[in-house]
């Protein structure tokens, strides 16, 4: 079943419920439209699946219900650049499972949509699990992805009418010089992860963990750490690092950890299907208590 939903802003977004209503329901915020051709060619050189979403439904559906939606692309497409707050991504989240009939359901989110499943996590309580990937659900990178995004929000207004690279234009990733690179976007759509960020500035990720009593899990890339250089405001969001850290600690808390290992395994590469699927699916069939 797929419909198209009326989110907080108006604007619309398609919303897709397949397997068993019987099964658990695992919300995929982080479902992508598969993408074909030149720009699906174009995505596999920066190590990213062009069918992404769909091989994550394709890979949970025989023991899950999955409700899927693409979030991040609903959201460069229909930026809300004064709104995206913590409480008004929260509210889309929990519109889409009322729309859907769905009352409880697990969420799993990578990035900066890990970080909204811990908004959710402490604001609803129709949650039965949270997976957070690329995202460390205490000490998080909050004040150094300000930075990125303010920057980025400078530069796309300052290269509105420059000639600049695109992001994921037909280039090799290897070639890429990223302490200059410049990224020509919509001002709204980074202006809107500012936004988000700016909301999140006093947030202290320690003082809910007590509000947490669900099974949860955090993963990430044993490479996942991102140095920026000067034009983004020359600051490390170092993922890997702060989990590692915080590994013992989190664990006390009442979290599953899990480092996946891999030279290669860094942001991008940790978040692909064909990398984690088997770790999420193992996790909810044992964190829900499923009969295989």
């Amino acid at each position: 079943m797929e419909k198209n939903i009326k989110l907080m802003d108006e604007s619309e977004l398609k919303v897709g419920l397949v397997g068993n209503p019987n099964s658990p329901t695992i919300m995929l915020p982080v479902a992508k439209e598969s993408v074909y051709g030149q720009e699906a060619e174009n995505l596999k050189l920066w190590g990213v699946d062009p069918e992404s979403g769909k091989h994550f439904i394709e890979g949970l559906v025989d023991k899950f219900q999955i409700l899927y939606f693409d979030y991040e692309g609903h959201r460069l497409k229909h930026p809300n650049p004064e709104n995206l707050t913590p409480e008004n991504l929260v509210k889309d989240l929990l519109i889409i499972a009322d729309e859907m009939n769905v009352k409880k359901f697990s969420y799993y989110g990578y990035s900066w949509l890990a970080l909204v499943g811990l908004q959710l996590a402490i604001r609803t309580d129709r949650l039965e699990s949270l997976i957070m990937g690329g995202f460390p659900p205490i000490d998080g990178p909050y004040k150094e992805m300000m930075v990125v995004t303010n920057k980025t929000y400078e530069q796309a207004l300052y290269n509105q009418n420059s000639p600049v690279i695109k992001e994921h234009d037909h280039i090799n990733p290897e070639k890429v010089d990223w302490d200059n690179i410049q990224v020509k976007i919509d001002t709204n759509q980074t202006k809107q992860f500012v936004t988000m960020y700016k909301n999140l500035m006093e947030f202290d990720d320690r003082e809910i963990q007590h509000k947490l009593v669900i099974p949860r899990l955090a993963f990430a890339g044993e490479k996942d750490t991102i140095v920026y250089g000067e034009n983004f405001g020359s600051v490390t969001v170092d993922i890997i690092g702060i989990l590692q850290k915080n590994k013992q600690e989190l664990e006390h808390l009442g979290w599953d950890i899990e480092i996946i290992k891999g030279n290669d395994m860094d942001h991008t590469k940790a978040m692909q299907p064909v990398t984690v699927l088997s770790l999420i699916k193992h996790w909810l069939i044992k964190s829900l208590n499923i009969t295989r």
